[in-house]
Order: C-alpha cells, then structure tokens, then sequence
C-alpha cells in the first residue's frame, strides 16, 4: 500500500459526533420519506463521493461524456462552485469561467458539443435541461458531485473512494474529511476506488474488496491516474511527455487542488527533476499576492533551465486572470489527466453504463 493521506483531527470527536447525528437524521427523513426524492423520465448518472474534495469526479466524469458523446446528447450538471452567479447558467462558447465555475468550463472547452449547465438546485437544473427551447435533445444527464443532493433520484449513482483515504479508515468532518458516515455507500449501484496505483498486486485487489464490503448488487472498479502530454498554456508550442522533460531542468509546479501530494508524488516517480511546490487551497482564486508569489518563487530557479507545471483546473483561472505576470507566461504548462480501468475492468464498466442509459432512455420507453 502507498502512503496514507489521512490524518485526524481526535481533538474535534465532539463535533463529528453533533455532525454527525444531524447527518444521519437528514438521511432518515429521505429514507422516511419526509423529505422527497424526484426521479426524471431520462437517465441520470451521479458521480460523487461521501468526502471533501480529490476523488478524481472531474477526468471520471470527462470519461463518461467520451463514453456516452458518440451515440448521445449529453448534458452535464453542476453546481458551479465559486462561480460569481446565481440560478441556473447554461455555458455557451463564450461563456467566461467566473459565470459557471473552474471545472465546469473545463469541461465545456474539451467537450464543446455537450450541454454544460450550473445550478445548486439540481432538480431545477435537470428541468431546465429538458425543455427543448433550453437544451435541445437532451438524452442523458450527469450530475457532478451530487451525491449528497437527495433531492433528485439518480437512476445511477457512481461512488468515487480515493485509494490514498479509504472512508474504511477516514471520520466524518470536522475530525476527518467524510461528509456522511461511510453507510452512505449503500446508495451507491457503482463504486470505484480512484487514484490506485499502476502496479497492485492480486494480493492487495482481494484485500481492499474486502475492506470496502459492498453489496451483492454494487459493482466494484478500481481506476488509476493518467498524465498526458504537457501543453503550453499561452500561444501554442511544443509538447512534451513528462518523461521527456531534460533532467537538469527545475520544475515549479503550481496548484490549487484538493491533494496536490497526490500529483507531487507521481511526478517523483515518472522525472528526475528537482519539484518546488507552491499549493494553494482547493479551487483557489489567484490574487495579486499570489501572483507575485509564483513569479518569486519562479526567479528563484536557474534561467534557462526552469518551467512551471499546473493542473488543467488551475490552468482555467490562470489563463483568465489579467494578474498573471507577462514574465512567467510562456514557461507555463499544462498536465493533462485521465483515467483507465485496472484488471481489464473497461469494457465491464463501458457496458454497464450504455446498457443503463439505453434500458432508461426515453426512445426505448415509445410503443
């Protein structure tokens, strides 16, 4: 097993506990059937997870829109977290990253034909997404990070769980990072353990299917992380694989994520360059400060011989934030992630999805 990412806070047990009786009381009244539930007459898939941020929803989510984009009109929903408006915003191409949020125009720059909408009201989102006039031919919605929303009753629900924190070892907030006791699992007809690494042993599958105990009905993935080809932020360029960087060159890496240890400890693995690490706080909004700070802590490596890597995440507020210095522009590139399934498990998951959308489509429900 790799290095944990867990760490408890024993001294703050009082107010899980108060945290979590009200968890457990909202849950029942759902279950009790005093807060309602609201199914759509189209497939909905959820992806989320029953803690804080860094499961990998974005590139899972991304997997699903390439998954489902061919034979699909596809329609995602978020909340937009951090965005500057309010309701529900349908992105269109020149929609600027502060009306819907980081990831979701991430999401609508790769995926340009897909309906990209935000709304904290899901089932309002999911309304407005099926009205013609709105989005034209929706077929199929994914509902990002909206495990927790029980508002609407999701045909699919995908349970991210981050192989470096299992929710077998975490505790619910404010000691750990759980938003839910880890019984919320049961909600889920698809678990996947995110993040693992390339080379599991047989031995380690057995133990952690095992440690998870699901269901007999819940289907149980494991996936990993994928780096592409990093990509010049600003004007075009060359691209280069990550192993292909020169040795003597310094490496900046600069991120606003939930675990950038995570990504600091894949990339040890794949370059022998020297990594500086400045990390900022989840979803970050770059200051003038902050700005400043990047551009002294660049100058500080040998010119000639230094670049500045960030996630594609990060990679959307930089490029739209007139505070990034001139200087530092063109040495900015961009990591690209993705997933893929372990244990030969794609095709497993690929059908199991498209079978799901085709049963539940509305096509398949005409006489």
């Amino acid at each position: 097993m790799e290095k944990s990412l867990i760490k408890i806070n024993k001294w703050l047990y009082p107010a899980s506990w108060l945290y979590g009786a009200g968890v457990w009381l909202r849950n029942k009244l759902f279950d009790w059937g005093y807060y309602k539930e609201r199914s759509f007459d189209l497939p909905v898939i959820c992806v989320g997870n029953i803690t804080v941020g860094g499961t990998g929803k974005t590139p899972h989510t991304e997997y699903l829109i390439k998954l489902l984009q061919k034979n699909f009109q596809v329609a995602v929903l978020s909340r937009g977290y951090k965005r500057k408006s309010s309701g529900f915003v349908l992105a269109e191409e020149d929609t600027p990253v502060h009306q819907i949020g980081d990831e979701p125009y991430q999401m609508k720059q790769k995926f340009p034909d897909i309906h990209m909408a935000v709304d904290a009201d899901r089932c309002h989102g999911i309304e407005e997404l099926c009205k013609e006039s709105v989005a034209q031919g929706t077929e199929v919605v994914l509902l990002d990070d909206a495990f927790q929303h029980r508002h609407v009753k999701a045909g699919l629900n995908i349970l991210l769980v981050d192989y470096n924190r299992m929710i077998t070892e975490d505790k619910l907030l404010p000691a750990g990072r759980m938003r839910e006791h880890e019984s919320g699992k049961f909600r889920a007809q698809v678990v996947i353990i995110t993040k693992c690494p390339k080379d599991m042993k047989p031995m380690e599958y057995r133990v952690l299917t095992k440690q998870i105990n699901l269901l007999a009905y819940q289907q149980l993935y494991f996936t990993t992380l994928n780096y592409g080809k990093l990509r010049p932020l600003f004007n075009g360029g060359k691209e280069y694989g990550v192993g292909s960087i020169h040795p003597q060159v310094q490496i900046l890496l600069v991120t606003g994520i939930a675990t950038p240890q995570k990504l600091e400890e894949d990339l040890s693995k794949s370059i022998r360059n020297r990594i500086h690490t400045l990390a900022f706080s989840d979803h970050h909004d770059f200051t003038e400060e902050d700005m400043l700070s990047i551009e002294q802590r660049f100058n500080t490596l040998p010119e000639g011989k230094r670049m500045i890597i960030t996630t594609e995440k990060d990679a959307v507020r930089m490029a739209s934030n007139k505070l990034l210095p001139e200087t530092v522009k063109p040495y900015i590139y961009v990591l690209p992630v993705e997933i893929s399934f372990l244990q030969d498990q794609e095709d497993s998951f690929n059908q199991y999805i498209l079978d799901y959308v085709r049963k539940n489509s509305r096509n398949s429900r005409l006489p």
